[in-house]
């Protein structure tokens, strides 16, 4: 598949997903769950093979249909969490939740149980245990030292397994353990590695932004850091999918607080480009959430 023009366009009419949308239990920085009603209706209509290169909270991935998808991400312990919803009835995961909560007297108020429960799973990590804990964590996040002990503080009067997130989880479990997803935690050069892609397969990518820093690719949270080599890297594994004939889509930022990603504005002329809007309205060259120009880049007009 060559690509020799540069289409610059805005997203299609969205189509309204909402009913069908299963949002991921999980909080982790980055998610797509927002936009989904403006980047799935520019994925191809039949897929065979979905890959998600930096699935996060697999928002993406469990919401495209495709015979097979391939997720992956780096952050092992969250793939291991969602292994766990994945594999487990939803009865015995909900009982194994609240037996948690019961033993360590879980609450928005108790700092002391949280406290606990968080060095009990640094002692002996296991996913259960990290779900709980991101429970009734700050902003329900995902957050490691560089020795991957859990370090994120208590989320007092606002974080707990609420009715609603038990809601999401039920959802969240049915729909993925449905379907034909297979998880792996690999960098992204050995993931894309392993696979036997042809014609009829789609690859997708959210990596960490080169011009943002959150706790994801800061290099101080136990997995490595994004550095200018890891996205030339990611460019050439999508210039090579190109020449093979295999679809992709890129997710990512071509401004942010007024710094500019030059080397992906240069590097995406020669593909497809369709600007975003996070908060769904018309949009344009200049949509921006908070300083940001996204955009999704394909090999193929959407």
């Amino acid at each position: 598949m060559t690509s020799t023009l540069k289409k610059i366009s805005k997203p299609k009419q969205s189509i309204d997903f909402e009913c069908n949308l299963v949002s991921s239990p999980l909080n982790y920085i980055g998610g797509k769950f927002k936009l989904l009603p403006q980047i799935l209706p520019l994925f191809p209509k039949e897929i065979n093979n979905f890959v998600d290169m930096f699935c996060g909270g697999l928002n993406v991935a469990a919401n495209t249909n495709a015979k097979n998808v391939y997720a992956n991400d780096l952050n092992d312990r969250m793939i291991g969490v969602l292994q766990l919803i994945k594999d487990t009835p939803i009865d015995e995961l909900l009982s194994n939740i609240y037996l948690i909560i019961n033993r360590y007297n879980l609450s928005n108020q108790n700092k002391d149980g949280f406290l606990k429960l968080r060095e009990d799973y640094n002692n002996k990590p296991s996913p259960i245990l990290l779900y709980v804990l991101v429970c009734y964590s700050f902003n329900y996040q995902f957050r490691f030292n560089n020795s991957l002990k859990y370090n994120n503080p208590f989320g007092k009067d606002r974080s707990q397994f609420s009715e609603t997130l038990k809601k999401k989880l039920i959802k969240f479990n049915e729909r993925i353990a449905n379907r034909n997803i297979n998880l792996s935690s690999l960098c992204f050069q050995d993931f894309i590695k392993s696979l036997d892609l042809n014609d009829g397969d789609m690859v997708y990518c959210d990596p960490p932004y080169l011009i943002t820093t959150g706790s994801y690719n800061d290099g101080n949270r136990g997995f490595k850091d994004w550095t200018a080599l890891e996205e030339k890297a990611l460019y050439g594994i999508l210039d090579m999918l190109n020449d093979k004939g295999i679809k992709f889509a890129l997710s990512n930022v071509f401004e942010h607080k007024g710094i500019k990603n030059h080397a992906l504005i240069e590097w995406a002329e020669k593909y497809n480009i369709t600007f975003l809007n996070y908060n769904y309205k018309n949009s344009s060259y200049n949509t921006n959430r908070s300083g940001s120009i996204e955009v999704l880049i394909t090999n193929y007009e959407p």
